[in-house]
């Protein structure tokens, strides 16, 4: 293995004037990154790999390699130094708005796609870390065959880092550090039938980290007679989001924000692909809800929350479902307080007067917001307790009292 000695590094900081900023301590940043030129046999590929669908190979003798590109936007001190002859394949994941481009035995920010000898591979394929039977209310879909279930799994990672992560112990942890289980997709769509559940939802982390996992799993529960929901961030590139499209049923994106500081600061992502795939996903004729995680001094801004639900309406229409959440201490953001509800309740009389017909407040029990509405004659059509469906008064589609069409699938 050829590795770079600190003198060679030392030089090298030198050169480009940051010796004086601590060139030790960078030196053993530099170590623990992992960064030097990888070992000409790598180890052999673990269980639960699969080549990955999305990448292409960068062509260093073309000068395709940027080394600014190697880092996050948050290390962009390392590619100042990042002075050694690049060797290797190397190759850039075009699965997701990151586009990591990786060196031989390096993982991509989801922590679960690796550089093999110039192939691109994920390590969670029939690999999940989470399996549960949960209502699909919980997920949440208000729309979508309510008062059912769905088979729930998950596997470890996620592209993005939000210091609010709910499902931070799996979604920021690579599968070697979770407790999976061995459950290709064969077994997935027969415990789901086992379960009596109508759905598989791919949900908890973030799926688009085990998107052939989820893609595979979804075609055969369709074949199976299985309906298909994801639950994602939506940081996606819109390529492999259309061909999911063609073989999910539903989805459900949490647009964390409406400013682009706050997808950088906080999620360590950008705003723009999110509000592309939103539009992708209704084009394609999917079922959509979209669900904002309101959290206190950070996106709470009333005008932002107003802003968003005129986008939503504008772009999408009047019949998406959007649910605007409370936010509960978690993981890095412990300092913040949970939401008021008055914040919720504002937002979200602000979006039904601007004229969207089904509009929610989520994570509060009890709140008239958990309930759906007819938009035409006001009357209550689905009533809620929990995170289930206790009454519902729809008709073949069509609001039992007036007869006025809901947006959603009901059977």
């Amino acid at each position: 293995m050829n590795r770079v000695s600190r003198r060679r590094f030392l030089k090298g900081l030198a050169g480009v004037g940051l010796c004086a900023l601590g060139g030790g301590a960078l030196w053993a940043d530099w170590q623990r990154s992992g960064a030097e030129t990888p070992v000409e046999t790598p180890p052999p590929l673990p269980g639960h790999t699969r080549e990955a669908m999305y990448y292409t190979g960068v062509d260093v003798a073309q000068g395709q390699l940027d080394c600014a590109l190697c880092h996050a936007p948050a290390e962009q001190s390392r590619a100042l130094y990042c002075h050694v002859p690049h060797q290797g394949r190397y190759v850039r994941c075009e699965l997701c708005p990151h586009r990591c481009i990786l060196a031989e035995g390096q993982r991509g920010l989801c922590r679960v796609r690796e550089n093999r000898q110039g192939k691109l591979y994920s390590f969670v394929y029939g690999n999940p870390c989470a399996l549960n039977v949960d209502p699909i209310e919980k997920k949440p879909f208000y729309h979508f065959l309510p008062g059912t279930t769905a088979f729930s799994l998950a596997t470890a990672g996620c592209a993005l880092r939000c210091q609010y992560c709910q499902n931070y112990t799996i979604a920021q942890h690579s599968p070697e550090e979770t407790q999976n289980q061995d459950a290709p997709p064969e077994a997935i769509a027969q415990a789901t039938v086992q379960s009596s559940a109508p759905t598989i939802a791919y949900t908890y982390s973030e799926p688009v980290a085990f998107y052939e996992y989820m893609l595979d799993t979804a075609r055969l529960g369709r074949r199976s007679g299985l309906r298909n929901v994801v639950v994602s961030s939506g940081y996606v590139n819109l390529e492999p989001l259309r061909e999911l499209c063609g073989a999910v049923d539903a989805i459900k994106i949490d647009l964390k924000g409406f400013n682009e500081d706050f997808y950088h600061k906080v999620c360590s992502g950008s705003l723009d692909p999110v509000l592309k795939a939103i539009h992708a996903i209704h084009d394609m004729g999917v079922h959509l809800e979209i669900v904002n995680l309101v959290v206190p001094t950070l996106n709470d801004n009333a005008e932002e929350l107003r802003a968003l639900a005129e986008w939503v309406l504008a772009t999408v229409g009047p019949d998406v479902p959007l649910h605007f959440s409370r936010f509960h201490p978690d993981y890095q953001l412990l300092n913040l307080p949970p939401t008021p509800v008055e914040t919720l309740t504002a937002a979200r009389q602000a979006a039904l007067d601007l004229g969207l017909h089904y509009v929610y407040v989520g994570n509060v029990p009890g709140h008239e917001g958990n309930h759906t509405y007819c938009p035409h004659c006001g009357r209550m059509i689905i009533e809620r307790a929990g995170m289930s469906t206790s009454a519902m008064h729809i008709v073949d589609g069509r609001c039992a009292y007036c007869g006025t069409p809901i947006a959603g699938v009901w059977k």
